[in-house]
């Protein structure tokens, strides 16, 4: 239906009526967690920034990260719901030396633009308000226009990351055996065009987070938490391999690791709080990319692995979740009404 179609003064009464749903209340307070993040480590780049392409690139997502925070912020008002305290000037270290190099600034944003486009369509296909459904579609039509600069700007300074070319069919083919998929005799064939999709998608997120990880390892202030951050990228690591060998041995080529752009800096730009919590959303952004690869998949070995990996990082990200808890860092997320507390509640003040 064409938007002009729409009665506005329906629209309008149904805004003042309606109430936020679960859905909408879930993506408004994970957007603004993640976006009172990124602005936090936006502000750093800005700081120790060297080339000017890579400024401008960095103050556009900037700009981007605090008008949603604003808007956020304005629709929990309206509601009359409490802002989250999210991230902010706390949680930088001003002064501190750069963490990173300009080149994994763009990798690091344009990959966020990336996962962005797939959580901003989740949220807009579960959205019913129609307040709630534009600034969605907004966000996703700046987070592909984020994608597009960053790819642009990778190409241009001669850091590609996009998938491998293979040769054009000829011809319409029909698997003819079910060895196609077959667990044992299906993992001979070659790969289908999807699968090097989701191997070198999987690839690129894990080629980020090792490097995070490695970076917040050398910088968190209590060992407990470096050991976290060093297992992060060593099982990161893990998957890289994993999945990279299966583009070798097609004879394809394998993303390039990006350890290399992050600096020998032992002082943290950022607060343990906000490192951790990175952790958690880079560890749910790969369980997400899993899960879609997962659907994808027809080779079963293939398959395989990634489930094994699927329950290693739902502990990792666990382990970090109870580290948040435990300093008090963990910001709880919008929950249903406790009914058995609240009737327990309501039997004393009777009595």
């Amino acid at each position: 239906m064409d938007k002009s179609s729409f009665n506005k003064k329906e629209i309008e009464e149904h805004q003042q009526n309606k109430q936020l749903t679960a859905a909408e209340l879930a993506d408004l307070f994970s957007n603004f967690m993640g976006d009172s993040l990124f602005s936090c480590v936006f502000e750093h780049y800005l700081q120790v920034v060297q080339d000017d392409e890579v400024k401008d690139y960095v103050e556009f997502a900037l700009g981007l990260s605090r008008r949603h925070i604003e808007e956020i912020s304005t629709i929990f008002r309206m509601e009359k719901i409490p802002v989250p305290v999210g991230f902010g000037e706390q949680d930088i270290r001003k002064g501190a030396p750069r963490l990173f190099s300009d080149m994994f600034m763009v990798f690091y944003i344009t990959q966020m633009a990336s996962s962005s486009l797939m959580i901003y369509g989740s949220a807009f296909s579960t959205a019913t308000r129609q307040d709630i459904m534009n600034y969605f579609r907004n966000a996703i039509s700046e987070s592909a226009e984020t994608y597009e600069r960053g790819k642009h700007l990778l190409l241009s300074k001669g850091m590609d990351i996009s998938s491998p070319t293979i040769p054009y069919a000829n011809k319409v083919d029909f698997a003819e055996k079910k060895s196609f998929i077959s667990i044992i005799t299906g993992r001979d064939r070659p790969l289908t065009a999807n699968e090097i999709k989701q191997l070198q998608y999987n690839i690129n997120t894990n080629i980020l987070g090792k490097s995070l990880m490695l970076g917040f390892s050398q910088v968190a202030s209590s060992e407990k938490i470096r050991k976290y951050f060093r297992e992060g990228a060593e099982l990161s690591g893990k998957q890289i391999m994993s999945f990279a060998t299966h583009l070798t041995n097609q004879d394809l080529p394998s993303p390039k690791l990006t350890d290399a752009l992050v600096t020998d800096s032992t002082s943290s730009p950022f607060s343990d709080k906000l490192m951790l919590y990175h952790g958690s959303v880079a560890g749910n952004i790969a369980l997400s990319n899993m899960g879609t690869a997962l659907s994808q998949m027809t080779r079963h070995d293939i398959t395989g692995e990634l489930m094994k990996f699927i329950p290693v990082i739902g502990k990792y990200n666990n382990d970090g979740l109870n580290m948040m808890i435990e300093h008090g860092w963990f910001e709880e997320p919008f929950t249903a009404a406790d009914r058995k507390a609240l009737s327990k509640s309501s039997n004393r003040s009777q009595a």
